[in-house]
C-alpha cells in the first residue's frame, strides 16, 4: 500500500465537522463504552490504516516530535485520546478529521484500533535526550512523577495513565509543555500545578530521562521488524526503520 500524503487536504476538508456532541461527558461515556467492549484485533488493523499516513505502520512515528510513538501504548490511554479528541475535549485539529464517523465508527472500532496498537511492538531505538543532566532528571522523576507513571514509565491502565518509557525525547517537550500551557486540556489537573513549578533545565533533565527508559524486552520490536500487516508500504528512512523500501 503507498499512501499518498496530498490526500489530506481532502481528509481535512470532508471531515472538519464531526456533527458529535462534544465535551468531557460525551467523551466520558464512549470511553466507558469502549473498555466495556470485547476488541477485534482483526478489525483494529483495518481501522488502523488511515493512522499509519502519521504514526506509521510501526506506530513509532519519528524522532522529530510531531507524532507520537503509540505502539505499545495502554489500551484503555488511546481509548481515552481518541474518545476526547472525537468530543474536542482535547483540541488536536491534526488527528480529529480521523476519528470522524465517516473514518472511525462509534466506541466498538475505538476499541479495537486501540487493542491493534497496543500489541504492536515499540521501538527499541527511540530518540532519546543529549545526555547532559541524567542525575537530575532521575531524582525530578523518582520524587515528582513516578507515584503516577509508575517507576518504570509503565502508566497506570486503570487511571488512563499512559505509558511514557520509550517515547520520542522531542514529543515529550512537547506534550510537557503543552500541559504546562493548557493547551492539551484534557490533561490531569494534578500535574498541570505540578509542572508549572519546574525550571526549563528540570523540564529537559527529566524528559531526557524518562525517553531513555528502557521498556521489557518482551515490548520492544526485534532489530530490522518492519509490520507485516503492511508490506507494501512505503517507509522513509528514518531512525528505527532500516533502508531499504518497501518490504516485500
Amino acid at each position: 500500500m503507498r499512501i499518498k500524503l496530498g490526500g489530506l487536504g481532502v481528509l481535512f476538508s470532508l471531515f472538519a465537522s464531526t456533527g458529535l456532541a462534544q465535551g468531557p461527558e460525551e467523551a466520558a461515556r464512549e470511553v466507558e463504552k469502549a473498555l466495556h467492549l470485547t476488541p477485534d484485533p482483526d478489525n483494529g488493523r483495518k481501522v488502523y490504516m488511515i493512522c499509519t499516513v502519521c504514526h506509521g505502520p510501526e506506530g513509532w512515528a519519528s524522532p522529530d516530535g510531531m507524532y507520537p510513538q503509540i505502539a505499545g501504548q495502554q489500551a484503555s490511554v488511546l481509548i481515552k485520546q481518541l474518545a476526547d479528541i472525537r468530543a474536542r475535549n482535547r483540541d488536536n485539529p491534526t488527528m480529529r478529521p480521523f476519528t470522524s464517523p465517516r473514518l472511525l465508527g462509534g466506541a466498538q472500532e475505538i476499541a479495537d484500533v486501540a487493542a491493534y496498537i497496543a500489541a504492536l511492538p515499540m521501538n527499541p531505538n527511540n530518540m532519546v535526550g543529549p545526555g547532559f543532566d541524567l542525575a537530575l532528571g532521575e531524582r525530578l522523576y523518582k520524587d515528582q512523577c513516578a507515584e503516577c507513571h509508575g517507576a518504570s514509565g509503565e502508566g497506570d491502565a486503570d487511571d488512563h495513565i499512559p505509558l511514557i518509557q520509550g517515547q520520542n525525547y522531542f514529543y515529550l517537550i512537547r506534550q510537557f509543555d503543552w500541559i504546562r500551557t493548557g493547551k492539551r486540556r484534557n490533561a490531569d489537573k494534578k500535574m498541570v500545578r505540578q509542572i508549572q513549578r519546574f525550571s526549563q533545565r528540570e523540564e529537559y533533565a527529566v524528559l531526557d530521562y524518562v525517553s531513555r527508559i528502557r521498556p521489557p524486552a518482551e515490548k520492544l520490536a526485534p532489530a530490522g521488524w518492519l509490520n507485516p500487516d503492511f508490506p507494501d508500504y512505503v517507509r522513509p528512512p528514518r531512525q528505527g526503520f532500516p533502508a531499504h523500501q518497501p518490504i516485500r
